[in-house]
């Protein structure tokens, strides 16, 4: 049977075949719908959200060592945040297969930075696979599974954006049932003490050994030779990228099992082409090799290093082709994104935007756009968790020179869970008095709705605990006195809480409380909130055109000499009619 299937879904769909019984993961674009698509076989896979990617990484060796066949799956910069355990199991080695898919964004369609997750399979001696479209992302997980225990080793399965989102026709095979290895104790191998990693480094050179002669020996580094006067080394959706440009025209070296890097294959190749390409997206992983071993080749001094290639971006670096486009007089109008009608962040950053003096450390998550014009009001984004951290910095360093400054930190409640928890315990134990704002829309927003720790629901489906925010930050010290909880949607409401929090000179918190607008609400959600449809409506005749409730960047709200609310966006969040001074906007629904 065949089917139409994104990466993502392939990686899905081998997983279940290789026998997988363990996933874990936490979300982040591009990789998210991988566990989104393994849950479907949750009679057969166990599959969890993590805190964060440092804990999933962490579940999955734990579940290899116990004899199952694991995989974690996390976006490039996760990688960075379980870099720490990364490191250590490859040396220790595996019991259970473990594969890591790291779903790498080159173009930095949603990440903060643009990294090439290749380097960490030789920083960490791990192999990797690349594979170039669906199909192959579905072989090449059920590879990775027999490879990591035929080597005793984690595995790098390295995705990009392209490869995850973009569909392609993949033939299904039936689920392989791996008897779950047995569990033996085995301390020198699975205790990491600077004596057994002694021994285990001698045992990771020896592997790498035993891992390039497989380099040079797979089928998945293959050569397709057609007019020789053009050699082509490409992996992942480069490759595809390149036969769509050159066609018959170029011979390749395709590979797909890309550390260790095939070099006899590759010797080989170069020796029987004239001219020789290194076609890659990012970094000059594979040219920055063969010019090591003295093969001379055509790479980054063509082809960018920054952003995502493409077919046009090829052809006019390399064949000096520019692509037709039709001329049209058509102006589109620059649509940068927004926070959505009835955001429950947006009363908060209207009230942030309206204060001085003070700093607004900030993170990642939809709220990372109170950034944006019209509210401008966030400083910083650094990465997941830096919020809190960094307003603890920028707050001691205003009490040092005496500053007036205050330090605000914001940061969702996913990603609290994730990273943000570790800050506040440090604000609290080194005598902080950075303001904290926990922005709880009740799920994981910026990637597609996922559970978290603090709603209540497992990835599964499954009723679990709910972490109660309030009582985990008077765990880590916060005075109870000096947490507000508010509904950011009221605007007086939330301006007294802030500036109550930021007068005090103590570590205080503040927990904006009210679900995503977008949210399929739970049974608790409507016990809970209000969440019966409404409207906002302006009355023209009272509206003096002063477009204040346009400072609010609510998409629903448009100006044409009058200001306009759309019927079909509003949610009555009533945020506009708040802040309009002439009280020309009313709700109505009620």
């Amino acid at each position: 049977m065949k089917e139409l299937l994104t990466g993502n879904e392939a990686v899905a769909r081998g997983a279940y075949e290789a026998g997988v019984i363990f996933a874990s993961a936490y979300p982040g674009t591009p990789s998210t719908e991988i566990l989104e698509n393994i849950v479907q076989y949750k009679s057969d896979i166990y599959c969890e959200w993590a805190p964060n990617e440092k804990v999933a990484f962490e579940a999955a060796v734990g579940a290899a060592i116990a004899g199952g066949r694991s995989l974690v799956a996390m976006k490039h910069v996760g990688v960075n945040v379980a870099a720490d355990p990364l490191f250590t199991f490859a040396y220790t080695g595996t019991n259970g297969g473990f594969v890591l898919v790291s779903a790498d964004d080159p173009g930095m369609h949603s990440s903060q930075n643009e990294q090439d997750n290749r380097n960490y399979a030789r920083f960490a001696r791990i192999p990797m696979l690349e594979p170039s479209n669906s199909q192959e992302a579905k072989d090449f997980t059920l590879l990775a599974m027999q490879l990591s225990e035929k080597f005793d080793t984690p595995v790098l399965l390295r995705l990009t954006t392209r490869i995850c989102h973009s569909k392609s026709v993949v033939e299904l095979g039936s689920r392989e049932e791996v008897s779950v290895k047995k569990y033996k104790r085995d301390i020198p191998k699975y205790i990491a003490t600077p004596a057994n990693g002694r021994v285990l480094r001698v045992s990771l050179e020896e592997r790498l050994a035993k891992l390039n002669d497989y380099s040079n020996e797979t089928q998945l580094n293959v050569a397709e030779y057609n007019d020789k006067e053009i050699g082509i080394i490409s992996s992942g959706v480069a490759y595809e990228y390149a036969k769509e440009v050159f066609g018959e025209k170029a011979s390749y070296l395709k590979l797909g099992f890309t550390f260790p890097l095939p070099m006899e294959k590759i010797k080989e190749f170069a020796d029987k082409v004239n001219t020789l390409y290194v076609i890659e997206e990012l970094d000059p992983y594979i040219e920055d090799q063969l010019r090591r071993e003295g093969i001379s080749c055509i790479g980054k001094e063509k082809i960018p290093s920054i952003g995502e290639l493409n077919p046009d971006i090829l052809r006019q670096v390399l064949l000096n082709q520019e692509k037709q486009i039709i001329e049209t007089d058509i102006k589109a109008v620059g649509r940068p994104p927004v926070m959505c009608a009835g955001c429950p962040h947006r009363g908060l950053f209207y009230v942030l935007s309206k204060k001085k003096d003070i700093m607004v450390t900030g993170d990642i998550g939809c709220y990372t756009l109170g950034s944006a014009e019209p509210l401008n009001a966030m400083d910083t984004c650094i990465c997941m968790g830096a919020s809190i951290s960094a307003g603890h910095g920028a707050a001691k360093v205003f009490e040092i020179i005496g500053s007036s400054m205050k330090a605000v930190a914001v940061i969702g409640d996913s990603t609290f869970f994730h990273s943000g928890v570790t800050g506040l315990m440090d604000i609290v134990y080194n005598k902080g008095n950075c303001t904290t704002i926990i922005l709880d829309n009740r799920i994981t927003g910026m990637t597609g709705h996922q559970e978290n720790p603090g709603t209540g629901y497992t990835l599964m489906g499954e009723k679990t605990a709910e972490v109660n925010i309030p009582d985990l930050c008077k765990a880590v010290g916060l005075k109870e006195e000096n947490i507000f909880i508010v509904n950011p949607l009221n605007i007086e409401e939330t301006k007294k809480a802030v500036d109550q929090a930021i007068e005090i000179n103590e570590p205080t918190v503040v927990i904006t409380k009210w679900p995503c607008a977008l949210k399929k609400f739970s049974p608790e959600d409507k016990q809970e909130y209000d969440l019966s449809k409404k409207l906002c409506v302006v009355d023209e005749e009272k509206c003096k055109a002063c477009k204040i409730c346009t400072k609010t960047g609510c998409p629903a709200i448009s100006f044409d000499k009058k200001s306009k609310i759309n019927p079909d966006m509003c949610t009555g969040c009533a945020v506009c009619l708040q802040v309009c001074p002439f009280d020309a906007i009313e709700k109505v629904g009620e």
